[in-house]
């Protein structure tokens, strides 16, 4: 087996077994061996002759161990993706922590991978995945969450959610009620404020959206607010089957990362919520990659869809930096 040296050692592990066997002192040892006096000091204390690593033996860590122990546990107990508990970590308890600390942290802690964290019945194996049929840009999928009362209002208000299928970006808007004026409100703002052309429309069967459940066939009759609206920007409305709301997960998965972001922070009023609703929005958009879209994030995979069809959108695509200048 070859013995690997340092490239710059002076020594070899025959001479420092030499050194080690010399019975000399350090100044002894330095004189003879023609090497520095703090060179003898190592090789007569070490036990072995073989080069060790030049890394520290102890890193630097950012979080406490009182820190750590509650990141670890929002992993364990909420199964927080690597990137929304970094947001967590970063937001509401370390602002210094990187990426790569909590990585490391999670790694120390055989933490790296959910389906390692997330308990499985014995004998239970994973479902195969089931994936959405590939689109471009413009097919929109639209729910409604419900939102905490908060101390400082008088009545409970709801979080309308937007997402493109193609490229994961969000929109969302909050209001104080769930009608229909709300949901035709909800899609000018939507259409003002997409860079993409909205050519589709996905929503459940709430009375915001459809008629269907209210007529006497229980079938929709393109009469609904909300769907005259969609019919007025020339925008196909289509409704998840009854009782399926897996048709709708992609927004329900966002807004399931909104209860997780909810459920670990106390709001002392409804404009703090707001506030971090909107920080929430705006870093997933521009920051947080999305594995679904090739570890990109939202307005990465925008911009690489206008390059190759400009045709799909109706104004430019701004990231972070570009909208702050």
């Amino acid at each position: 087996m070859t013995t690997r040296i340092h490239p710059q050692a002076r020594t070899t592990p025959k001479i420092r077994q030499e050194i080690k066997d010399s019975g000399l002192t350090d100044r002894q040892a330095a004189k003879v061996f023609n090497i520095t006096r703090a060179t003898a000091a190592k090789w007569l204390g070490r036990d072995d002759t073989q080069d060790r690593s030049h890394r520290a033996l102890t890193q630097k860590a950012t979080l406490t161990p009182p820190q750590e122990a509650v990141v670890l546990s929002l992993r364990e107990t909420l199964y927080l993706p690597l990137d929304d508990l970094l947001y967590i970590t970063k937001q509401y308890i370390n602002s210094a922590v990187s990426r790569s600390g909590v990585a490391r942290l999670l790694k120390r802690h055989d933490m790296s991978k959910l389906a390692d964290v997330i308990p499985k019945a014995e004998g239970e194996t994973a479902p195969p995945k089931k994936t959405f049929k590939s689109y471009v840009p413009g097919f929109i999928h639209i729910d409604i969450k419900y939102l905490p009362q908060m101390a400082d209002e008088s009545s409970r208000r709801y979080l309308f959610v937007a997402i493109d299928r193609a490229t994961r970006w969000v929109f969302l808007h909050t209001y104080t009620d769930m009608t229909d004026v709300s949901s035709v409100d909800f899609l000018r703002r939507l259409k003002l404020a997409s860079p993409i052309k909205i050519t589709k429309i996905l929503t459940d069967n709430g009375s915001q959206f459809t008629d269907r459940f209210t007529s006497k066939n229980k079938q929709p009759t393109g009469k609904h607010a909300f769907d005259l609206a969609c019919a007025s920007i020339a925008v196909e409305h289509r409704l998840a089957p009854p009782r399926h709301p897996q048709t709708n997960g992609m927004v329900e998965r966002f807004n399931g990362r909104i209860s997780e972001l909810i459920r670990q922070t106390h709001f002392a009023s409804a404009a703090e919520l707001e506030a971090t609703l909107q920080n929430y929005w705006k870093l997933y958009n521009h920051h947080i990659p999305q594995r679904a879209i090739d570890g990109n994030t939202p307005i990465q995979a925008l911009k690489e869809w206008q390059q190759k069809k400009p045709d799909l959108f109706v104004k430019r695509v701004y990231d972070r930096a570009e909208l702050d200048t």
